[in-house]
Parts: C-alpha cells; structure tokens; sequence
C-alpha cells in the first residue's frame, strides 16, 4: 500500500501566541504605538527582543527544497484554525475558542478543534496603527463617499470593534537572464497627393520602418510580493499597497499577542504561478527597452531563471465588516499607513432623489430661459 503521508507532516507543538502579565496573570497584547507588549489590565509593559533596533537579514527559503518538501522542521508550524464556509478564510484562533464571527465577512464560524501544518512565517511588519485610529479613518473615508446609506455610516459610527489580521503574503526573488528576437521600428513620413472632394491635396502619412532585433537581458528581482489569501478581493489588498518591506522585522510571535493571523490558502507553487507572470511583464517591458526604436515588436522571449527563494511574510490589515439589510459590507486598513479600501456602498433612495432634484432644477432653468425670449 502506498505510503500517502506528507513528508512535512512531522510533530510539532502549536505555537503559543498568548503572553500571560508577570504581574497580575493576563494576557498581554502587543502595543503598536509602544512596540512592545502590555497589559491593559495593570498596565505592566514587557519589551519585544530586538524590536526596533539593527534587524538581522531574515533569511530567504530555497524554493525547489520547498517543492521537494525538503524543508527542515523549523520551518514548519502547527496553528489552530477556523475555516469560513463562506468566503473560506483560515483564521488562527485559540485552542479555548469555540464560536466566532468570521472578520473577512462576518459569517459565523465554528472554530475546527484540528490544526492546520503550513511553512512558518519569516517575518512581518509589526501593526503601526491602533484601532481607533483605523476606525476613524474608516469613518472620514465612508464619509467621503456621495449616495452612500446614511444607516450604514452611522452603524460603522457606533464603535463596534474592528479585527486586527496579520494577512499572508509570499515573497520571491530570482535572477533571470533572457533572450529575445523582435523587430526594431523607426517612424519615418512620407509625402502624397490624395484627392478629397474633387481637389487634390498634399497629405504626410507615417510609416515605419522595421529590422531584426535580437539580444539579452538580464533582471534580479528582490521581494516579489504576492498575496496568499483568498479571504479579500485582490483589488482591496492591491490598492493597500505600497508596503515598505525594508521595516520586516524577523518573526516572534509575540506581535501576534492580541491579534489574529490568517493561515495562507494559496499554496507556493501557485503564489510562484502569480509571481512568474509579474517578472514576465517586467522582462517584456526590459525586452522593448533594449530594442530600442520608435516601436518594437517581441517575436520570442526564452527566460532561464536561477535561485529561486522565498519567504512566507505577515501584513498587518485593520478589517470591518457589516451586515447592513442583509448585504456584507467589507472594509480594510493598512496597519501601517492607514489607507483604506473598501465596498462601495451605493443608497439607492439618494440616487432617485439627487435625479428628480437635477430634473427640477432643470426645468427650472429651462422655464427662466423660455420667459425670458
């Protein structure tokens, strides 16, 4: 009988991200204004190891290793989860919690008593914003939105607690070295006689002029950053960004302390996939650089690419979501910019009115302007 068992699936202890006070026993939570953990019971603070000061190099993953599941076992860590059936994210839970809401989209969850074996984080920007700060730049952004429901900016008003998620990224660096064969175009203008309208006239018409183009390029990328979640549209993480990856710190889970962590549900090879077709646009675009010309044509790109490595990092997102009349509204907050995205809430009633008004108004100046011939 054929053995089926990852050869990743060795035993390990689920990693604790819960910090009990030295003081009076409860658990502390990281601080992102402090950098450091609290106690919001006593107040007693306990400092983070490293934070803040020189950061070591993290270092980067060999990604075939990773594909010939030949990761060594520090690299790899047990979590508890719960499983969305909705919008199918992972959240990382305690082992005493047995009933949540899902904070990608509101659904309740039952937390899944198994755990879930995943490569471990490298590293992650520590949370910069605090959740009141998250939650007013949520409100001033709903607030800027015209024929948006006034009962859902007062129900985002009202104070209820936002999620802090460190969400799951890869990244991946290569060097590539590229050949290429194309056309060179150069834009040049002829002068003809055309006849329009019985007349003859002079007219330029432009033309190009092309020859073989053929050469290398070569490109190291550093960091190509890809999500590893599904939980979000594409669309809210992309328009987070930028992300200032120099501030990664290595991975302690003591930045955990009072926040959740999504466990990534999109799998290495395909996070490669995603990051694969990003250098291809880069090297296209390198490959019509070095042809040079007014206009280029690419016939053929052939990328050989060496030292592939990776890393499995955690962004830090402020998340809401509302069920207002029975429609989920998300948004999200850059943990460390406070830059916000989110679903475009449209009231309908607003929109009838402002069209009825701009009609009357309207006639209105129509009726002015007939009185007035």
């Amino acid at each position: 009988m054929q053995d089926e068992t990852n050869p990743l699936d060795v035993t390990r202890p689920e990693e604790e991200h819960r910090f009990p006070c030295d003081q009076c026993g409860s658990d502390m939570r990281f601080d992102a204004q402090a950098g450091e953990l609290k106690c919001d019971h006593c107040g007693n603070t306990r400092p983070i190891e490293g934070h803040g000061g020189t950061v070591a190099a993290i270092r980067e993953l060999d990604f075939r290793a990773a594909l010939d599941a030949k990761l060594p076992e520090a690299e790899i860590e047990d979590t508890r989860v719960a499983s969305c059936p909705n919008c199918g994210a992972q959240v990382e839970f305690d082992a005493n919690t047995h009933a949540r809401e899902c904070p990608f989209c509101a659904t309740p969850v039952v937390t899944d008593t198994g755990t879930h074996r995943h490569i471990k984080p490298k590293g992650l920007l520590p949370f910069a914003v605090e959740e009141r700060d998250a939650h007013a730049a949520m409100n001033k952004w709903l607030g800027r939105l015209w024929f948006a429901p006034n009962g859902l900016k007062q129900y985002a008003r009202k104070g209820r607690r936002m999620s802090g998620i460190y969400v799951p990224y890869w990244t991946f660096d290569a060097d590539t070295n590229s050949r290429y064969t194309g056309e060179h175009g150069t834009v040049y203008y002829v002068t003809k006689t055309v006849t329009r309208n019985g007349k003859q006239e002079q007219v330029r018409e432009q033309r190009v002029r092309w020859r073989p183009a053929s050469g290398r390029v070569a490109r190291f990328f550093d960091d190509v950053l890809v999500l590893a979640s599904r939980s979000l549209p594409k669309s809210f993480t992309d328009n987070l960004a930028p992300w200032d990856l120099s501030g990664l710190e290595p991975y302690r889970p003591e930045y955990l302390a009072g926040y959740r962590a999504e466990g990534y549900t999109v799998e290495l090879p395909e996070g490669y996939d995603e990051a694969r077709d990003y250098m291809d646009r880069v090297i296209l675009r390198d490959v019509k650089f070095d042809i040079g010309g007014d206009r280029q044509r690419v016939h053929s790109v052939d990328t050989s690419v060496a030292d592939v490595t990776f890393k499995h990092i955690l962004l830090p997102v402020w998340l809401a979501a509302y069920k207002y009349r029975g429609k989920t509204y998300r948004f999200v907050v850059n943990g460390r910019s406070g830059k916000v995205q989110g679903e475009r809430p449209w009231s309908w009633l607003k929109i009838t009115l402002a069209v009825l008004a701009g009609l009357i108004l309207a006639g209105i100046i129509g009726f002015i302007a007939s009185q007035s011939q």
